[in-house]
């Protein structure tokens, strides 16, 4: 398991391409017949994905986390942005159509990933057991955001937050950008009541995001390709724009669970 480290603000304004993509961004997290996770202390989070071919796969318990169980301790938000597939939890089995939501409750045993999905893990401590839910995206609550005149039309689904699926900590879902539109999540904000981690994908072969990030004083950037994650701090902004529309996954974790808890800063701040 890859471990990344907290950083404060001054450090990363001191960083080059090459720290800066190794501490932040997650490039290999789908690799057929695996599941790979990236340890975060930034709120101990994990991000992590899972490619089931020939065979099931069934989650792995990192031995970094000394516990017997992957959810001894934990919570967890799966996200197929594959394949309609099959997860089972403890015996029972779920289908998952594309981006479907599967929330997994702390104290949960043995979650199996079936092809052909492919799966995105995001994991936060828990300090009580919630039921395992599974949200379909018609039944995820549907937000429409943003303008086509200004490129940032797009559709947000919500499926693990305070007035949907029940958690802990996690507040889960994901957001697709309409045609013709290539920005998400500007104007920025922060939030330092909360972590953020950005699963970006159906981003195009030919296609990059231009994801930004740092504090709105002294921004930095990131070149992202099609199914790599950002590890976003609480202190920092994060916000992006593509080179052709694309979809990304949300998931926060940390002090509440209030979607709409944020600090915003407008264009003309940021430097």
């Amino acid at each position: 398991m890859n471990i990344r480290y907290a950083c404060a603000p001054d450090h990363v304004a001191t960083m080059g391409t090459d720290e800066l993509r190794s501490r932040f961004l997650v490039e290999d997290l789908f690799v057929d017949g695996e599941v790979n996770f990236v340890f975060s202390h930034i709120d101990r989070v994990l991000v992590g994905g899972g490619v089931p071919t020939t065979e099931p796969l069934v989650i792995p318990t990192p031995e970094e986390l000394h516990t017997d169980s992957l959810l001894a301790r934990r919570e967890l938000g799966i996200i197929n942005i594959g394949e309609e597939a099959e997860v089972s939890v403890d015996g029972e089995t779920y289908t998952l159509p594309t981006t479907g939501c599967l929330y997994v409750g702390r104290g949960s045993g043995e979650v199996t990933l079936s092809a052909p999905g492919r799966f995105y893990l995001y994991s936060a401590p828990a300090h009580t057991a919630y039921p395992t839910t599974l949200v379909r995206p018609e039944d995820g609550n549907v937000r429409e955001l943003g303008d086509q005149l200004t490129s940032n039309r797009r559709t947000l689904h919500q499926y693990i937050h305070e007035n949907g699926v029940k958690s802990c900590q996690i507040v889960m879902g994901f957001t697709e950008l309409h045609p013709g539109s290539m920005w998400n999540t500007m104007p920025a904000h922060t939030h330092d009541r909360r972590m953020e981690a950005y699963l970006y994908f159906r981003v195009p072969e030919d296609a990059r995001v231009v994801h930004l990030m740092g504090e709105p004083s002294e921004t930095r950037h990131l070149i992202v390709s099609n199914e790599q994650a950002i590890l976003s701090p609480s202190w920092s902004i994060h916000s992006g724009v593509g080179t052709s529309a694309y979809a990304f996954v949300w998931a926060m974790a940390g002090e509440n669970q209030a979607f709409d808890d944020m600090d915003h800063r407008p264009i003309t701040e940021l430097r």
